[in-house]
């Protein structure tokens, strides 16, 4: 793995190349020397086409990763356990529990899709993992299980709940993230960061001896956040003194333009279609 190359395809995001389908969502195919990796699903319409537009063979995952359980991170999953009968998949329990967004005074229904949760239902056990702590995928891949929120300027990100009434908030507990140790830097994959992504980042960090984080991609769920969650968020990005900050899916327009604007060309928004390689 030292030596080994690490490669990172875009497959499904809201923005796309030519040829290929434009979802609400996320899905990353992470290939190492020794590992196929599926992180996120986005919400189903898209991975079919994409993977095949893309040259990627679902059938040779060997590990799909769920970042959380939002529909539009799981909802392709049923079509991944079609094509990749032997996967075994990671993810928080809480991920198939009821969640509820808000707006306008309408609660909306954002939870993992019953075809989702139904497929996960027929697997069996030993191709299901809970992942409740950090955990190694390989001796340089890991996910983080639960992600210990200790900043005082993030949050989940919006407006979630566990009850359609909004009485309950849903802290999204079940988020957390994928590493790659590479030549003693580390890759880090975030699906939204519900956990604040300077929580993850620092968090990942603590778990891998202090390395520095090289590169970061994925959705940061910064959409809604304060001047104030930005600018600590870019402070922090700046002290970590990361390479890459490639922004997907839930980072939004205005928080992509004032990274770029503070960070410089370290900064790039992410496509489906597009392929990272280390």
């Amino acid at each position: 793995m030292q030596t080994a190359d690490v490669k990172i395809t875009i497959l499904v995001d809201n923005l796309v190349g030519e040829g290929l389908i434009v979802e609400h969502g996320l899905s990353f195919w992470i290939e190492t020397n020794d590992q196929r990796i599926l992180f996120d699903t986005g919400q189903g319409g898209a991975l079919k086409n994409n993977a095949y537009a893309l040259g990627v063979d679902l059938s040779k995952t060997d590990m799909l990763v769920l970042s959380h359980g939002h529909y539009d991170h799981t909802g392709g999953l049923p079509y991944v356990l079609q094509r990749a009968h032997n996967v075994h998949i990671y993810g928080h329990p809480g991920m198939v529990q009821p969640r509820y967004s808000m707006s306008n005074g309408t609660s909306k229904s954002i939870q993992m899709p019953r075809k989702s949760m139904m497929a996960i239902d027929k697997l069996p056990s030993k191709q299901l993992h809970w992942v409740q702590q950090p955990i190694f995928l390989s001796d340089k891949i890991g996910l983080t299980g639960p992600i210990p929120r200790e900043t005082s300027f993030e949050d989940p990100g919006g407006p979630f709940y566990l009850n359609p009434e909004a009485k309950i908030a849903d802290p999204i507990d079940d988020d957390l993230a994928l590493w790659i140790r590479k030549d003693d830097e580390l890759i880090v994959c975030v699906g939204c960061a519900h956990a604040g992504l300077v929580n993850t980042l620092n968090y990942i960090r603590s778990l891998n001896h202090g390395l520095r984080i090289r590169t970061v991609i994925g959705g940061f769920h910064l959409h809604n956040a304060n001047r104030q969650r930005l600018d600590e968020t870019i402070a922090a990005l700046r002290q970590l003194d990361t390479d890459t900050v490639v922004a997907c899916h839930c980072t939004g327009e205005t928080a992509v333009d004032l990274l770029r604007e503070k960070l410089g060309d370290r900064v790039s928004t992410g496509v489906a279609g597009m392929t990272y390689q280390f």
